[in-house]
């Protein structure tokens, strides 16, 4: 049986890497091969940013946005109609439960279809200025869009990329994880097939370390959109810094959720369940930190546990599972070595803490999902980004100390607040640091809401109307309109 292999798209054309060198894709949650990608290096990113700067220059280019926007519905039709195909792919691929990824892909869906209608929204505007002239601006494409993509919600985050670069009348160079390169093809070939042109959408695959560098470097990407961890964020800024190319970068999460004496117990639970444990804890947005006022802390851990150990862990493609495999193989021991940080800080374990073995668990990448108490605010595990399946639940005594532990990280992308006190809730959503607060919900991710974060979650913002302002310049067309000319030397000609 001939073993899959996911070429480059480059110009409309699928193409191995120029070197021959190819990676290895394989099914967390069982371990066998799911085939092989294009490990792509310096020259085939160069022959994709040309491709897609003569797209710009050409058919794409002289596209009016009507014509963006009938492509982009297309393409959110065509994904629609292939909604299951592609979430069992990435099922496969990511390990995540196949329902949770059917959600996401019907997400992508509605971020094309949001940006399609998008498109012909775009428009400059007319300043009043001095009566001896006229101006007005127009908005233009920023132009060739590196897009770095992560694993953990590939054509998701893949779209929130992609459909706004478009409907600015961008053209893009895709570069999607080495874990989880599947879909991407599928979505460049849906592309391709609701009619855009050659070089308008280009796929790279290959390591961050050659393809993700290369993209980043290029002198002729005009910007780069990444999504990933704070540190690779932090190396491509710097990078970027050498052509000012523009960029976006939606980088780590270790977002809290709050629980004040007011709120609802088993709303709260069943809210913080989700917020941690929904993709293995995989989220950018994953509420890993739990503070919990001390008249309701007993309570809640008590509940939170008994629903923890009725989550199932297990085959992803199963209709009952909850939480399927991480990843990699290379998550696991990172998960392992944050629990034994916490056990070395004082931090009991309450459930969890230790990967799963025996059985079909023995083939993947499964651990179980694991709820610590009891640690310092300056805990490892309270800190830094685990991205995993592991909680930590803290107790408070007022709002001011709430505030406070909530803040007391580097990172400010999402929060959540569990209360019915509207006059107390607005002194939280004034002082919670973070991009997004949720309220008795840990929901975040809805087109047409801005997603992004503060301090160190990075800048920009996703899903929503200004995120096209992130893939546009703007010009500024000033005219005279006295027909004399600026004079003011007072010289006679």
């Amino acid at each position: 049986m001939t073993e899959k292999f996911y070429p480059n798209i480059i110009n409309a054309e699928h193409v191995p890497a120029a070197g021959g060198k190819t990676l290895d894709i394989i099914n967390p949650a069982t371990g066998e091969s799911l085939g092989k990608a294009a490990a792509s290096g310096h020259d085939d990113v160069d022959r994709a940013v040309k491709a897609a700067r003569a797209a710009l220059n050409g058919k794409w280019g002289r596209l009016p946005a009507s014509g963006r926007t009938k492509i982009l519905f297309k393409a959110a039709e065509l994904m629609n109609a292939r909604a299951k195909e592609i979430a069992e792919l990435e099922s496969r691929n990511m390990g995540k439960p196949m329902l949770h990824v059917l959600g996401e892909v019907k997400q992508a869906v509605e971020d094309f279809e949001y940006f399609a209608g998008a498109a012909t929204k775009v428009a400059g505007t007319v300043p009043p200025v001095h009566g001896a002239f006229f101006a007005y601006t127009v908005k233009e494409p920023v132009g060739v869009v590196g897009a770095i993509t992560p694993w953990n919600y590939p054509i998701m985050l893949e779209s929130w990329k992609v459909a706004p670069a478009l409907a600015a009348g961008c053209t893009v160079v895709l570069k999607p994880s080495e874990f989880t390169p599947i879909s991407a093809n599928v979505l460049v070939e849906i592309l391709h097939e609701a009619g855009c042109p050659e070089g308008t959408v280009n796929l790279i695959h290959g390591f961050g370390a050659d393809a993700g560098a290369a993209l980043v470097n290029h002198p002729g990407v005009d910007k780069i959109t990444f999504t990933g961890g704070t540190e690779t964020g932090r190396a491509i800024m710097k990078a970027c810094a050498n052509d000012i190319k523009r960029v976006t970068l939606e980088l780590g999460g270790k977002s809290p959720a709050i629980v004040l004496d007011d709120a609802k117990l088993d709303d709260a639970v069943l809210g913080s369940l989700f917020g941690i444990f929904y993709a293995a804890g995989q989220s950018c947005d994953a509420r890993s930190r739990i503070y919990v006022h001390e008249k309701l802390y007993d309570s809640f851990v008590e509940k939170f546990v008994a629903a923890t150990k009725k989550l199932l862990v297990g085959n992803p493609l199963d209709k009952a599972t909850h939480i399927g495999a991480l990843a990699h193989p290379s998550r696991l021991p990172i998960m392992e070595s944050f629990v034994e940080s916490a056990k070395k800080e004082g931090g009991k374990i309450l459930c969890g803490g230790h990967r799963l073995t025996g059985g079909d668990f023995d083939k993947g990448c499964f651990y179980a999902p694991t709820v610590i108490v009891d640690l310092p605010h300056s805990a490892r595990c309270v800190q830094e980004e685990i991205f995993g399946p592991i909680v930590v639940i803290s107790k408070f005594t007022t709002d001011e100390e709430a505030i406070a532990l909530a803040n007391g990280v580097r990172y400010g992308l999402a929060s959540a607040i569990f209360t019915n006190d509207v006059t107390r809730l607005q002194k939280f959503v004034r002082a919670l640091q973070a991009g997004i607060v949720a309220v008795n919900t840990t929901a975040t991710a809805l087109p047409g809401l801005p997603f992004g974060g503060f301090k160190q979650s990075g800048f920009g913002r996703e899903m929503a109307m200004e995120t096209l302002e992130t893939y546009l310049e703007s010009k500024t067309v000033l005219m005279g309109v006295t027909g004399k000319p600026l004079n003011p030397f007072g010289i006679e000609l």
